[in-house]
Order: C-alpha cells, then sequence, then structure tokens
C-alpha cells in the first residue's frame, strides 16, 4: 500500500470536508444544540454537583461533535453526484473514509476543547493527567468520527434518513454509558450493557484524568477506545464497498 499518496488523499478529501460540511445546518443543529439542551435539561431544577458531571457533559459534547460530520458527508455527495466522481480520482474507499473521519475529527476536537478548556476554568475543576486527557481527546474524536462514518456508508442518498439512524443509535448510547447515571451507581444488566458502548470508556477516562472515581483502569479505556475506532473504520469499510457493488 502506498502509504504517503494514502495520507495525500485523506488530508484532501479532509480539507474539501471541511470547507463545505462545516457551515451545514445539521452539523451545529446534531453537533452543539441538541447535547447543550440535554444537559441544562438534566441540571435545570436539580440542586446537583455540576463538577461532578462535567466530564461526562464533556464526553457527550464531543461525541455528538465528532460524529455529526460522518453522517451528512456519503449521502450528500451520493444526492449531489460527487460521490461517483470523487471515486473516478486514484483514491481508494480506505483513503475517503479516513478524509471524512479526520474532518469530523478535527471539528469534534475544536468544539471539545473549547468547552473543555473553559469549563475546567469556569468550575475550577483540576486536570490530575493531563497526558491521559490528552490522548482520551484525540482517541475519543478518532472512535466517534469513525462512527459517524460507518452510519453514513450504511445510508442511501438521503441525509435526513441518515441522521434519522444516527439519531437511534446515538441517543441510546447517551443514557447507558455513565452520563446521567454513575457507573459506579449501576448495576445489574444496565451495568453490563454500558460495556459494549464506546462512550463509556470515554466517560470513565475523563473521570480519571480529572481526579474523580473511575470504575476501569485507564489502559483499558484507551484499549476499548482504540479497538472500536478498528472494528468502527472496517466494518465502514466493508459496508460502503458493498453498497459501491450494488449501486447504492
Amino acid at each position: 500500500m502506498n502509504y504517503p499518496l494514502l495520507l495525500r488523499g485523506a488530508l484532501t478529501i479532509a480539507r474539501k470536508n471541511m470547507r463545505i460540511y462545516y457551515r451545514k445546518a445539521p452539523v451545529y443543529i446534531f453537533g452543539l444544540l441538541l447535547p447543550t439542551f440535554l444537559f441544562f435539561a438534566f441540571f435545570v431544577g436539580r440542586e446537583l454537583d455540576i463538577s461532578r458531571y462535567f466530564p461526562g457533559f464533556l464526553a457527550m459534547s464531543l461525541f455528538f461533535t465528532s460524529s455529526s460530520v460522518g453522517p451528512i458527508i456519503v449521502p450528500w455527495e451520493k444526492q449531489a453526484g460527487t460521490f461517483e466522481r470523487l471515486l473516478s480520482f486514484p483514491v481508494s474507499v480506505t483513503t475517503i473514509i479516513l478524509g471524512d473521519m479526520l474532518a469530523g475529527a478535527l471539528f469534534g476536537l475544536l468544539i471539545s476543547t473549547v468547552v473543555g478548556v473553559l469549563g475546567i476554568i469556569l468550575l475550577g475543576l483540576t486536570v490530575t493527567n493531563i497526558f491521559l486527557l490528552a490522548i482520551l481527546f484525540v482517541l475519543g474524536n478518532a472512535c466517534f468520527a469513525a462512527l459517524g462514518e460507518l452510519l453514513s456508508s450504511t445510508g442511501g442518498r438521503t441525509p435526513s434518513n441518515v441522521m434519522m439512524l444516527s439519531s437511534l443509535v446515538r441517543f441510546p448510547l447517551i443514557f447507558i454509558s455513565g452520563i446521567f447515571i454513575s457507573l459506579s451507581d449501576m448495576t445489574g444488566p444496565g451495568f453490563i450493557i454500558a460495556h459494549f458502548s464506546p462512550l463509556t470508556y470515554l466517560v470513565d477516562g475523563l473521570d480519571a484524568s480529572m481526579g474523580q472515581s473511575s470504575v476501569f483502569h485507564w489502559t483499558i479505556d484507551i484499549l476499548s477506545l482504540l479497538l472500536f475506532t478498528v472494528l468502527f473504520v472496517f466494518a465502514a469499510r466493508r459496508v460502503l464497498r458493498r453498497n459501491l457493488m450494488k449501486g447504492l
């Protein structure tokens, strides 16, 4: 495999996506407004320690922003007829996926960094492991950008259908991943189900990086995010190639 050509192609596709899709309304609606409204709906009128739940909110913000770009790229380009033109260039399906992922991950990294820095300063939080926090930011954005690309690859030419599928997947994940209910308070089937959500390991890792109690060791959180990222990329590649063979 020609890795320099792969990297060059992915960077070119990412720049194109950043220039076009960062300004689309669904990106801001599903990436910024929804997690903000969910957070305030949970806290307004309740006497809760916001600093205790901030790592979960930060994880939710990262989750929504990094996975909001990918689901609109492929269906939008299929609808406009530009996806087939992209395939006529000397790029592979893997290059397209990595380029789309990079655009989503950078968007998520930008927004979540701003949210994280402002929250830490305004709430007076202490980051006990800045190195772990940085790794989780990079891995988390890559993982959920890959999830967004997987959701995008399963859809057809209608962006609204893909966004609906994306919502059906993302909303259940935020309720089983320790954001609104701490992992340490989960018992029985709920705790078992939480193991199958990549968002669980991001929330747990962010708790550990900010000196709060965590359920798993931070190495498990990092390895789990890596594993989910690889699985999402391979699944997206397989589904997208199959749909191309079917002419979808």
